[in-house]
């Protein structure tokens, strides 16, 4: 019989052996009748005497506690602060003289926090750790404070925080610019007339369709009357000038000004010379600036939401549908203006339905037939209100 407090030993005539350790004693169990049985430690005293180390000759029962090394500098911080020293003084005499602070192993506390005294470059050094350090990751004056907080206190805290935050040079090169942008909005001037001052932009990326995958957009700035010409790139700033004389000078003939992006078309010697001689002004925005040639970008988006609308099933088809989307966003009431771009150019509403729907006893719609002239004071009207209010709310974050 052998008894052991190992209560796995018993099942190990019936367990696979692994290592050489184990294979080696059983070899030596083998031939032999035995029966392995299991005892508690406790009642098997004689194996765990003879298991146990001697006894040492002196045992040691010290106990040692961990002091931070800036404690010290915290407690040498009281030196230079006479409040901090008056408060020591009359806690040391009354635990509870001074509201919300104790005085715990020398150290200054107020609501269990520890007060640190008027040392700058130790608030400078706790700040850093605080701020700079890998945990603290340069974050904003708000989670710093709050992160500073949980562990110390003391006079003006939060000010300090926002003045080392603000002057972190990390911070000041690698975060994002959240200042109001300098400079207070400057809206396009109105024009006087229909087709005085246009826009121009492309859309590119378009699938391939009747050998078109290229949409050049036209934007009337006083009646937001819109044109789509599809085009077929790689293309040459020439047969986008062609493109421009067969659809838009045929129709409403040139332009006083040109509003459009930094494109290579736009800032192409032949098409700079060709408006320089027909003296015709190109106006280039800058690159991501919606300030001035936002309005094409707009019927942009409303262009491709119809053509995604109608050709999901088949892309290749879109340029079939432009003639659609022309007459279909000329005919939509503008928010500008009140009215349809169609409306606004030609002075009467387009028929959209096919049967005859009879005069109109519409006083308005006749006012708008007979006087061209009102209609264009009308929305002009409309167009000034409308930069006003854009100018209003965007000067709210922006600076002289």
């Amino acid at each position: 019989m052998i008894l052991t407090d190992q209560k796995s030993l018993t099942q190990l005539s019936d367990q696979r052996l692994h290592t050489y350790w184990q294979q080696r004693v059983f070899s030596k169990l083998l031939g032999l009748q035995y029966r392995i049985v299991y005892r508690p430690g406790s009642d098997n005293r004689a194996a765990d005497a003879l298991s146990r180390h001697p006894a040492p000759m002196a045992s040691c029962a010290a106990v040692s506690t961990l002091v931070p090394s800036w404690i010290s500098a915290v407690v040498a911080s009281y030196a230079q602060d006479s409040s901090a020293q008056s408060m020591i003084a009359k806690l040391a005499l009354d635990p509870v003289a001074v509201p919300n602070f104790t005085l715990q192993s020398g150290v200054l506390r107020y609501r269990s926090r520890i007060w640190v005294g008027h040392d700058v470059s130790l608030q400078q050094r706790l700040l850093s750790e605080f701020h700079a350090s890998a945990w603290g990751g340069h974050s904003g004056a708000p989670v710093t404070f709050r992160r500073l907080k949980r562990c110390f206190a003391w006079k003006g805290m939060k000010t300090a925080v926002q003045q080392f935050v603000q002057a972190c040079s990390v911070c000041q090169q690698s975060k994002p610019d959240r200042s109001k942008l300098p400079g207070l909005l400057q809206p396009l001037p109105v024009p006087d007339t229909a087709w005085q001052v246009i826009s121009l932009d492309f859309i590119e990326g378009l699938p391939l369709s009747a050998s078109f995958n290229y949409i050049m957009v036209v934007v009337d700035l006083l009646t937001k009357y819109s044109h789509f010409i599809p085009l077929k790139h790689p293309f040459m700033a020439a047969g986008v000038a062609q493109s421009f004389f067969n659809t838009i000078y045929r129709l409403h003939g040139l332009p006083q000004s040109l509003v459009s992006d930094r494109d290579r078309i736009f800032t192409s010697h032949f098409w700079s010379e060709l408006f320089k001689l027909a003296d015709v002004k190109l106006c280039h925005s800058s690159a991501y600036h919606p300030q001035s040639d936002g309005q094409t970008e707009r019927v942009n988006q409303c262009l491709e939401t119809y053509l995604r609308s109608f050709v999901h099933a088949c892309p290749t088809k879109w340029s079939s549908w432009l003639t659609a989307a022309e007459f279909w966003y000329n005919t939509c009431t503008h928010s500008t203006t009140g009215r349809t771009p169609f409306e606004a150019l030609y002075g009467y509403p387009p028929r959209l339905l096919p049967v005859a729907l009879g005069s109109t006893a519409n006083e308005e719609v006749t006012q708008w037939v007979s006087g061209r002239d009102w209609m264009d004071q009308l929305l002009q009207h409309h167009l000034n209100r409308a930069k006003q209010h854009m100018k209003k709310h965007a000067d709210l974050h922006r600076s002289e």
